[in-house]
Formats: C-alpha cells, sequence, structure tokens
C-alpha cells in the first residue's frame, strides 16, 4: 500500500523542519523549535470480585502536555506581550481575563512550502517565559527567547489535504 495517495511515488516522510506558528489571525515571527503535541490518557485498573487475579484496564482522564515555543531574539515582542497577559509589575488587577487565552494553528510545510498538516490547539495561555537566555562571553550562539504554553487540547486540521506535489 502506498504511504501517498496522490504522490504515490514519494517514498520518504515529511521532514521536520518545515513549519509555522499562528495565532490571533498572524504568522509569528522566527519561531525555530516548536515541541511535540502530546496527549496522554490514564489508565484505569479494576477487577471484578469473581475474576482472577488479573487486572482489567479502562481508559480514563486524558490530559495535554505543554508546548514549548523557541526562537532567536529580536525586536518583536509577541512572545513578551502575551506573557505579560498573564502577569503584571502593576499587580493582579493589571493582567487580562479576557485575553489571556488564544488558540494557536501548527502547520507543517513540505519541501515546496505547501501545508501538509495542520493542528488547531485550544486554549493556550503562557505559563512559563525565558526572557533572555543565559549569556555567555565565550560562546558563540543565538540568543533564544521561549514561551511554555498550557493547553486544553488539540485537533488536526481535516481541511489539509495532500496535493500534487511537482
Amino acid at each position: 500500500m502506498a504511504q501517498f495517495s496522490i504522490n504515490v511515488r514519494r517514498i520518504d516522510p515529511y521532514k521536520n523542519f518545515k513549519f509555522r506558528v499562528k495565532w490571533d489571525g498572524q504568522v509569528v515571527a522566527g519561531v525555530s523549535k516548536v515541541s511535540a503535541l502530546k496527549r496522554t490518557t490514564e489508565v484505569v485498573s479494576h477487577r471484578e470480585g469473581g475474576d482472577i487475579s488479573t487486572q482489567r484496564h479502562s481508559p480514563g482522564a486524558s490530559k495535554f502536555e505543554a508546548i514549548t515555543l523557541e526562537r532567536g531574539i529580536t525586536f518583536d515582542r509577541e512572545f513578551e506581550k502575551w506573557a505579560n497577559l498573564v502577569y503584571s509589575t502593576e499587580g493582579d488587577g493589571a493582567v487580562s481575563l479576557a485575553n489571556f487565552r488564544k488558540d494557536i494553528y501548527i502547520e507543517m510545510l513540505n519541501l515546496q512550502g505547501t501545508v501538509v498538516r495542520a493542528y488547531r490547539v485550544f486554549r493556550c495561555w503562557v505559563s512559563e517565559y525565558t526572557a533572555q537566555p543565559e549569556l555567555d562571553a565565550n560562546a558563540n550562539a543565538i540568543a533564544f527567547e521561549t514561551i511554555v504554553l498550557q493547553n486544553e487540547g488539540h485537533e488536526r486540521d481535516e481541511s489539509v489535504v495532500e496535493v500534487a506535489e511537482t
């Protein structure tokens, strides 16, 4: 059976280095790393009184791991602006209870830049913000800022379908 229904001669899976992240309808500049979208469902073990010593297992509550976004530091303030919606040096009265949650979109692209898979991540909010990394005068590296997003689940965008590659 072919791995691709439209591009039947394609044998290699998609690469993980072409992607983009969107929120508020805009592509977020410079995101270079996104952690995995991971769901875990707890296992509920039980047995009936007449059963032999073997337990049965049923699905329990599901949870979604936080997502980390990383990007090189520039003058764009989108990470900082969002992080500041849940914290203010002016006190709790200055935080935004109405706007601190956002849905985000993560799109994976093929080498031609066509979206081949996309996910909507629901009700995200910034639980950690790294404004500046450790600085080291002896290093030769990019300075990254990061945000960690708590979320309430993700869903694949079924409107993204395989298109013919040229």
